[in-house]
């Protein structure tokens, strides 16, 4: 009885064949780039977000072409938490606390959506006026010293808000000067402030403008007052919302601010470009400027003055 020898041609036709393709589930594909969207959105919307400095109205802490993280917990959350504020404008929060004296904020404007970068300068319950460009607190004005003047790079190359490349210095023509580096610089007049709780920072004043002076108002429960450390190009809480620090549609905050429309507060810069950036990936490295990266956009504390603030704090049962 004689055997048939196996065939070999099937194995060979399967290996000619090759692996069978499986079908793309398109389902699962879209739905894992839905989860991933929709976590990314969850983290921008309570956890934190990067924002980016389009005007002058915070220098000398923050300059145009800074690119800095601002935390959304630290205050709660609000409506103008979700990023692109996609939610109605409200006055619910969860979790709510209220901003430390210093703090720099993110605040929505109650007249737009559109984010705003400013220090608080008054709590709930404050009295607060501007008098010559001074802030007076409670009847007494805060402690402003006169210091030496910041020196900030002359970066002709940066575009502000609004504006064509090359101007958002402008006005600032009378304090440029060169260095013996050759470097070219604006040497503006500088002021250090400190606030009750011992908070301190820097602010730039040179021009002598309406904004200069704001009758004294009680900042209302549930809200705080707020200004840019640039205290002569900045439209917060003493602009009206129908005009800008020049007059300009666009407007300020107009007056004290609601805390629930206030949607994180600013940590610390990742990086800052200097303007002389292009689409080209190459030209990033060189635009980088020196010294900006990971510097804390807390403000210093001055321990004598915090010191007796929280004594007085613990005195009056706060």
């Amino acid at each position: 009885m004689s055997e048939t020898a196996p065939s070999v041609s099937q194995p060979k036709d399967k290996a000619r064949e090759g692996p069978q393709r499986e079908k793309i589930n398109w389902w699962h594909e879209l739905r894992g780039l839905a989860l991933m969207l929709v976590g990314v959105l969850a983290f921008h919307s309570f956890i934190a977000k990067p924002f980016y400095i389009p005007s002058i109205s915070m220098m000398p802490s923050l300059l145009v072409g800074d690119r800095l993280v601002v935390s959304k917990y630290p205050y709660g959350w609000n409506w103008s938490s979700l990023s692109f504020h996609l939610l109605p404008r409200s006055t619910w929060r969860v979790l709510g606390s209220t901003p430390q004296y210093g703090d720099i904020v993110i605040v929505v404007p109650r007249n737009r959506k559109e984010d705003l970068i400013k220090r608080v300068v008054a709590l709930p319950g404050d009295r607060i006026a501007v008098i010559d460009g001074r802030i007076r607190l409670n009847g007494k004005f805060i402690k402003r010293e006169v210091e030496p003047p910041v020196e900030i790079s002359a970066d002709d190359s940066l575009q502000c808000d609004g504006q064509s490349p090359g101007h958002c210095y402008d006005g600032f023509g009378m304090y440029r000067s060169r260095l013996p580096s050759g470097r070219e610089v604006y040497d503006l007049p500088t002021f250090r402030e400190t606030l009750p709780n011992g908070a301190t920072y820097r602010v730039i004043d040179y021009l002598n403008q309406p904004l200069d002076n704001y009758p004294e108002t009680v900042v209302p429960k549930g809200h705080v007052f707020l200004m840019g450390d640039d205290r002569d190009r900045s439209a917060d809480s003493r602009a009206p919302f129908e005009t800008d620090f020049l007059g300009h549609p666009g407007g300020g905050l107009g007056g004290p601010v609601p805390l629930s429309d206030i949607g994180g507060r600013a940590e610390f810069i990742t990086f800052s470009l200097d303007g002389t950036q292009t689409w080209n990936p190459l030209t990033w490295w060189s635009a980088l400027r020196d010294g900006r990266a990971f510097k804390s956009l807390r403000p210093q504390i001055d321990p004598a003055v915090a010191g007796a603030y929280e004594a007085k704090q613990a005195a009056a049962g706060k």
